[in-house]
């Protein structure tokens, strides 16, 4: 509804100043506080309402709604919240770690969700990416991001396909330079020998976050210094990349310690098999040494740590049912008639399968 203001064609009937009406009260609330009496009544009349407009749905005397910034600002950071949490992102612990963030529009936020979207990046993988690097959350796609995907795309050879799993892998290589990190560190590895059927893939784009000085070329000292030459230490590299990921005082160090002293190992089969460094020392090396001592068994570091926990019960389970045929064999061949003799076997018989009972309950509760 639209109210439309007139101006009267006649000379509108002033009441006299004692009983004036509610419509002249009115009216006087748009008067001059201090009229100048030379002024013409009918004249300053139609100068007071000829600058007003017509008003939409309210009445002349509405009080227009105050625009309050502070609660547009609240409103706008309110959403920003509510965008982080639909992505599980912790916004407290974002707001802590990049303090941009509480400035940012939540349009620049959506963009960088765009951008890694569009490279095929699930949005459930976007929250947690955005949750371990929250200073992703305002950068600028077209400065920041895209060239890292350039990168990888034309000089990793990178196939567009397994950008996912190399950022999933490998959420650190979104916050590297390309000129100062990225770059170098692949220059290196590929003069180490990671060219060819060794070449970087999305399974190993994660070495292109180490440091060449600072990580890479003391991990390839360390391994020398065991007594492995250079050629072979590259070789181990190659065979198994984790090698240049894993720390020298937290996974080399106790490994090799336990691998010389309780194992008694020869520094040959680790250059055999050197995803030795990648199986955990308390979850997986130990139980299974010890047991394999424990029975006066051995076997080769793949054998016994490659299999999976079931392989390794029937391995174990075959390797004392074949000792105990061959003791039944060796007591069965025997023709001594000393009775204290048979009494003798019989007892070893029963130690031996005594030892195979206990077995069998001590490896159902290592397996549960």
């Amino acid at each position: 509804m639209i109210i439309r203001l007139q101006i009267p064609t006649s000379t509108p009937h002033w009441h006299s100043s004692r009983h004036p009406s509610p419509r002249i009260r009115r009216k006087n609330r748009f008067s001059n506080p201090n009229p100048n009496p030379n002024l013409d009544p009918n004249k300053h009349y139609s100068q007071v309402l000829h600058g007003f407009t017509p008003l939409k749905t309210r009445t002349i005397f509405s009080a227009p709604l105050p625009n309050n910034p502070a609660s547009d600002s609240g409103l706008r950071f309110r959403q920003k919240l509510l965008y982080l949490e639909s992505l599980n992102v912790d916004s407290t612990k974002a707001l802590d770690k990049n303090p941009d963030l509480r400035s940012a529009p939540v349009e620049s936020i959506k963009s960088v969700e765009k951008c890694l979207y569009s490279m095929g990046i699930e949005r459930s993988d976007i929250g947690r990416i955005f949750g371990m690097h929250p200073q992703l959350l305002t950068c600028d796609p077209y400065t920041d991001l895209y060239p890292i995907f350039d990168f990888l795309l034309n000089e990793v050879d990178i196939p567009f396909s397994d950008i996912r799993k190399s950022i999933v892998r490998c959420p650190r290589l979104l916050i590297c330079s390309v000129r100062d990190q990225l770059k170098p560190t692949l220059y290196f590895l590929r003069r180490l020998g990671f060219v060819g059927p060794h070449a970087i893939t999305c399974q190993t784009t994660l070495l292109l976050v180490s440091s060449v000085e600072g990580t890479l070329i003391p991990k390839l000292d360390y391994l020398q210094s065991l007594g492995f030459s250079y050629k072979e230490t590259v070789k181990m590299v190659l065979r198994s990349p984790g090698l240049l990921t894993f720390s020298i005082s937290n996974n080399f160090r106790p490994k090799v310690e336990y691998f010389l002293n309780e194992m008694k190992g020869d520094l040959a089969e680790l250059k055999r098999f050197p995803q030795y460094f990648s199986f955990s020392l308390e979850g997986k090396i130990k139980p299974r040494h010890r047991l394999l001592v424990e029975h006066g068994f051995s076997l080769p570091l793949s054998q016994m740590l490659k299999v999976s926990d079931g392989e390794f019960r029937d391995w174990l389970v075959e390797m004392q049912l074949r000792s105990v045929d061959e003791k039944l064999s060796s007591y069965g061949g025997d023709q001594d008639g000393d009775t204290m003799s048979l009494l003798k076997k019989e007892q070893n018989i029963g130690s031996v399968l005594n030892r195979w009972n206990t077995y069998q309950r001590y490896f159902t509760i290592y397996l549960e």
